[in-house]
């Protein structure tokens, strides 16, 4: 697996031929992307999805399945954007051979006065999960986390447990657009010690694809 950070929370995920891309989001570089077979949406919120550019991604991957959440479903379908898939909690899906999993219900509370939105996560390839911008610890196995490692929905105490309850060998920070660059390494250094205490690596892959 071949795993490639676009920006933010957007990865490409290259998989025994498939090619999968999650998330496409504002604060992403993917627009001129072709050969695609999939495209993942965890969520609405603009840093994830731009509702009005999703046509264009699919007419340039005109074999592309889209496979969305409920709430993005249908915010495309005002967009009129027709035939996603709606993936929930324990559905699956399949690009190519490689398996699609869905985990997860509802984005982070901001606040409990305020309401929320749909979210799912995504396990590809058994090994890989997106949880898009949910700190819900799945039930499964996970081999490679994508964590956001800061958010306004989020404390870095949370995150340090999310990381210590998946338990996953490895490791790589998402949802790091909203910080300058050279605070990043305050959340990864906290993130990679308390979180995995030695029990695994943690790798900043901006730039870098990571092969595992």
């Amino acid at each position: 697996m071949k795993i490639t950070k676009l920006g933010h929370s957007c990865l490409l995920v290259e998989e025994a031929g498939a090619r999968i891309l999650v998330d496409p989001g504002a604060f992403s570089a993917w627009d001129d992307l072709d050969g695609l077979d999939a495209v993942l949406v965890t969520h609405q919120h603009f840093d994830h999805v731009v509702p009005d550019k999703v046509q264009g991604l699919l007419d340039r991957n005109p074999g592309a399945q889209l496979v969305v959440d409920p709430g993005t479903a249908e915010v495309l379908g005002q967009q009129g954007v027709q035939g996603a898939k709606v993936l929930g909690a324990g559905e699956t899906v399949d690009v190519k051979g490689v398996e699609v999993r869905g985990s997860g219900r509802d984005h982070a509370l901001f606040h409990e006065d305020a309401g929320t939105i749909p979210n799912t996560g995504y396990l590809i390839g058994g090994r890989l999960f997106h949880p898009g911008d949910a700190l819900t610890v799945p039930d499964f196995a996970v081999e490679v986390l994508a964590v956001p490692v800061v958010a306004p929905w989020s404390s870095i105490r949370e995150t340090i447990d999310f990381v210590r309850a998946v338990g996953a060998g490895t490791v790589f920070p998402i949802h790091d657009a909203i910080i300058v660059e050279g605070a990043r390494p305050i959340y990864d250094d906290t993130v990679e010690g308390l979180g995995l205490q030695g029990k695994g690596r943690f790798l900043r892959i901006d730039g870098e694809p990571l092969e595992v």
